[in-house]
């Protein structure tokens, strides 16, 4: 079974759950190359978020991979390669 794709959807879900979203912030926006400090969500929600994206799609997220993820487009990209199959042909 090829393994499942993570998208800006199941970001937004898991933001929403994980971390909670501030009234202020739409989330159904184009938010892709927005800085998640800027959508309100400082390091210690992010950790959260790192922590249940591992859970739901049973990978292992390096944690400066995950720091350096500044935005969703970002970090969409390094779930997406984490769960890529590696040298599988």
């Amino acid at each position: 079974m090829p393994a499942r794709e993570f998208t800006i959807e199941d970001l937004k879900r898991i933001l929403r759950e994980g971390a909670g979203s501030d009234d202020a912030v739409n989330l159904d926006g184009d938010i892709l190359d927005t800085d998640f400090e800027a959508l309100g969500y400082e390091s210690l929600a992010m950790l959260e978020t790192g922590g249940r994206i591992e859970r739901e799609f049973e990978v292992t997220l390096d944690d400066d991979a995950l720091t350096e993820a500044r935005t969703p487009r970002a970090l969409i990209e390094v779930v997406n390669d984490t769960l890529a199959p590696s040298g599988v042909a």
